[in-house]
């Protein structure tokens, strides 16, 4: 599996460098940007990062209106967002959870207390790519269900059906293909008695007393 992508934005280089040399070491793929444009522009990609770790006084615009316009976008994944700062105000929490931040971190902070944050996110981030993996299989198998339900051409002869590519296959593979299905034959009572009359009158005969 690939890496998990945290992308840092912090206008302090050493802080910086040091974060990225911090999080790579524990194998994480790093994207580090010093303003909140550019923490936007990654974070709004088609290859964004899953986490966001975001200071909140970048020189351009706050980590908080960095939250805001990620938020505000209607991207198709998630992204774990925690919030760095060196306020300590409560209504400093409210607000930038109320932003759409998941996570707050105050300054000065113990670099294990940070990957233990970023670790936190990443088992959100697998809840949440289980469950769009798990909702997909379930459309997938509600599509197929609705399939069956449709008005199937089958050959009134060899009873062949015909699928969405045009051609013609045996009731047993269609199944199976569309829901798994696997079959095992038998014999019904009726065609016993029509195809095997003769076993079938052995069956029922009596027995001669010995």
């Amino acid at each position: 599996m690939l890496p998990y992508h945290v992308l840092i934005a912090e206008d302090h280089d050493p802080t910086r460098e040091t974060l990225s040399i911090l999080l790579e070491k524990k194998a994480y793929r790093v994207t580090a940007v010093e303003d909140g444009e550019q923490a936007v522009d990654r974070l709004t990609a088609i290859d964004a990062p899953c986490i966001a770790v975001l200071d909140w006084g970048l020189p351009d615009m706050t980590g908080i209106d960095v939250c805001r316009a990620v938020r505000r976008q209607n991207l198709p994944h998630y992204t774990y967002i925690i919030i760095v700062t060196a306020r300590d105000g409560k209504d400093d929490v409210a607000e930038a959870l109320a932003a759409g931040a998941d996570d707050f971190i105050r300054k000065p902070y113990v670099l294990q207390e940070l990957i233990a944050r970023v670790r936190s996110g990443q088992r959100v981030i697998e809840l949440e790519r289980n469950l769009a993996n798990r909702i997909k299989d379930l459309e997938e198998a509600l599509g197929r269900v609705n399939q069956l339900k449709r008005l199937l051409p089958i050959c009134m002869f060899c009873k062949k059906i015909r699928d969405d590519q045009d051609y013609w296959k045996e009731i047993e593979s269609y199944l199976h293909e569309q829901t798994g299905t696997d079959f095992s034959h038998g014999i019904c009572p009726h065609c016993m008695e029509v195809h095997y009359k003769e076993l079938s009158a052995a069956d029922t005969d009596p027995q001669p007393e010995k």
